[in-house]
């Protein structure tokens, strides 16, 4: 991977070279407007549900990572409820709606245009994705079948980066909690000729706070530590006055113990993308990108304290491109037309360890490949009052080359499983309207569906969270998709208001199925239906400021034959009631005052409805005070009010996140 990294960063310097000549260059050559964004969709997004972040939003989030600054969002859930600091980095999959019940990503996330979800795990590096990076962050929730539109079964999160209009040419930030835990970031933005580079960095590491309840503890048990840093080097130059290259390399690791001493994971990537975007009578957009990741695990017995599994490495590869072309077809009615290629290769190696004597057990290799071709198209047509937007996405998927391989301590083979390879075609179809009544109030309706493919880790690597197994199954089928919407969006004056309910059914939805003692299984189940209705609301007025999201979910398994007794049961992680609300006050630059009120109803930790998972409410606080243009105080409190969450719990033993933590921290920033 660093013939990678050498080479992104020499095509950086070799595409900046015309950027800085052209400051040299003819007076009257046509003005360079260099934006470091994709192709705008807006006008194809207007008809569906949308949350969009601003980069002032997530300055009043006192946990400062992205994961909560999303959690302000009505119906975004993660599958646990810990932060990147205190979950296992698997259990980080995303989804909305409801539609959860495994750690896999049901929800598209992608970075300036490119998918950034574990091409292995399909788990989201939140802690690689600081916001501070960030212009903004747009939630298109439903299902998606535009560019990379399979996997969006629940909906898209776009993060879209900074540039020099949003950035300082250069800051540098310092935070230090009441456990002595540390943040340390750093950015330079500067300009490249008529381009700009950006160029972060950021380290957090700290001792942690206690997981386990204080009556549970061991002498094996110990704070969940903490080490993680990224960094990214992000250049953006114009070819010519309608033609624009943006280059990305992103490189992190990040460490953490959960529970007992020596149950640690580490995961590490190095990403690296080239995207040219064409603003002419022809726009286009062409993209590629590869991403290199490796994940170790190892679980710790909950009775004998030893170690019972050392997951050691799980290397894998995702590559993928795209091309959008978007003819001059005049008038407002935009169509883009493109083809997407994704592939996910990776291998996962283990050893296993009897918990009695610390004698090797078995050694472990699983892995595969999938891949997914997907040609698509939208357009938007305006049709008198109405706006009417259509999408057609066709995808070729393949799942090859899977396996499962066991040898015992002696090393002999006692498992060689080789999967058959399979391979099919899928139609996504979506269609939204748009009906403007007045300037103040607009009705919007949508009906989609989609696909998603099961991850190589639901294929084919069992898990262990002691004392439950998890076995994966190499015969999981593709979950399918179908679901319609309905809302307004209202606007008065300061205030603005969006409403919608929703029903979305994942048919063959994967699940992890209890079929003994301590032991499940994914499995296809008949499918999750999920019905709802999301609110979100906010008001300016003056300095003050008021954001609000609501979601009320109604969401079930519905199942037969062999997993038949989860039929009706709401699934695992998922609550019935989800509120967020933030109040802001910003009397002058460089000041600031938030108080973020959230509150999550209980839910069920397993797919039998055995475990609760409590409800939580908590409260947080932040303060920023300028000392001078350049610099300033900044305070957080994270769960002022020392709520106890409890993020898992299985058959009364419990884990916690984090409780009361008070941060202080020093803000420089330097030119704009």
């Amino acid at each position: 991977m660093r013939q990678n990294t050498v080479h992104s960063l020499a095509l950086i310097g070799l595409f900046a070279s015309p950027a800085m000549a052209e400051e040299t260059g003819d007076a009257r050559a046509p003005e360079i407007v260099v934006t470091g964004q994709g192709l705008d969709n807006s006008k194809l997004l207007e008809a569906y549900a949308i949350s969009v972040i601003e980069r002032d939003r997530a300055a009043a989030t006192a946990s400062g990572r992205i994961e909560g600054v999303l959690g302000d969002v009505a119906g975004f859930q993660q599958f646990r409820r810990s932060d990147s600091r205190s979950a296992n980095p698997t259990a980080q999959g995303v989804t909305l709606r409801g539609l959860g019940g495994n750690a896999s990503s049901r929800t598209l996330v992608l970075l300036d245009g490119v998918p950034v979800t574990d091409p292995f795990f399909g788990h989201v590096p939140f802690q690689a994705l600081p916001f501070e990076r960030l212009q903004r962050v747009t939630v298109i929730r439903g299902g998606g079948s535009g560019a990379f539109g399979a996997g969006a079964v629940a909906g898209t999160i776009e993060m879209a980066s900074a540039g020099p209009a949003e950035l300082p040419a250069a800051e540098a930030a310092l935070a230090i909690n009441d456990r002595g835990e540390s943040e340390l970031s750093a950015t330079l933005t500067p300009q490249l000729g008529r381009g700009y580079a950006v160029i972060s960095g950021r380290w957090d590491r700290g001792q942690g706070f206690w997981t386990t309840a204080e009556g549970q503890r061991v002498p094996a048990s110990t704070r969940a530590r903490f080490d993680g840093w990224s960094s990214s080097l992000r250049g953006v130059v114009p070819v010519s006055a309608d033609l624009e290259l943006q280059a990305r390399l992103l490189l992190f690791g990040d460490s953490r113990t959960l529970r007992f001493a020596g149950a640690d994971s580490h995961q590490s990537g190095q990403d690296a993308s080239l995207r040219l975007v064409g603003r002419g009578d022809w726009q286009f957009d062409l993209l590629g990108y590869v991403q290199a990741r490796d994940f170790s695990n190892v679980v710790i017995s909950s009775s004998s304290y030893r170690k019972t599994l050392d997951q050691r490495t799980t290397p894998s590869t995702g590559l993928g491109g795209k091309f959008e072309l978007r003819p001059p077809l005049g008038g407002d009615h935009p169509l883009r037309l493109g083809i997407d290629w994704r592939r996910a290769s990776g291998e996962m190696a283990e050893t296993a360890y009897s918990g009695a004597t610390g004698a090797i057990t078995a050694q472990r290799r699983a892995g595969g490949t999938n891949d997914d071709l997907g040609f698509y198209g939208e357009y938007d047509q305006p049709l008198g009052p109405l706006r009417l937007t259509g999408t057609a996405r066709l995808d070729r998927w393949s799942v090859r080359d899977g396996h499962f391989e066991e040898r015992n301590a002696a090393g002999a083979i006692t498992v060689n499983n080789r999967f058959a390879d399979r391979s099919g075609w899928d139609l996504s179809l979506r269609g939204g309207v748009l009906l403007p009544l007045g300037e103040r109030l607009t009705l919007r309706g949508s009906v989609y569906n989609g696909l998603r493919q099961p991850t190589l880790n639901e294929l084919y690597r069992p898990f262990v969270v002691f004392p439950v197994t998890t076995r994966a199954n190499a015969a999981l089928a593709n979950e399918d998709l179908f679901g319609f919407e309905a809302g307004f969006d209202l606007k008065l004056g300061a205030f603005e208001f969006q409403a919608g309910a929703f029903d979305n059914k994942v048919r063959g939805a994967i699940a992890n199925v209890t079929i003994g003692t301590n032991l499940r299984e994914r499995r296809n189940v008949d499918a999750v239906h999920s019905r709802g209705i999301e609110l979100t609301a906010k008001a300016r007025v003056g300095t003050l400021s008021w954001d609000g999201s609501l979601s009320l979910i109604d969401a079930k398994v519905e199942a037969s034959g062999a997993s038949a007794g989860l039929d009706g049961m709401r699934p695992a992680q998922v609550p019935v009631f989800a509120m967020s609300t933030t109040l802001s006050w910003r009397p002058g630059k460089g000041w600031l005052a938030a108080l973020t009120l959230r509150h999550l109803s209980s839910q069920f930790e397993d797919d039998l409805q055995s475990d609760r998972l409590p409800a939580q409410t908590t409260l947080d606080a932040v303060i920023a005070v300028p000392l001078s243009p350049r610099a300033s105080l900044v305070f957080r409190a994270e769960n002022l009010t020392d709520e106890t969450i409890v993020t898992r719990n299985q058959a009364g033993s419990i884990d916690l996140g984090a409780p009361r933590t008070i941060w202080a921290g020093l803000r420089i920033s330097i030119g704009r």
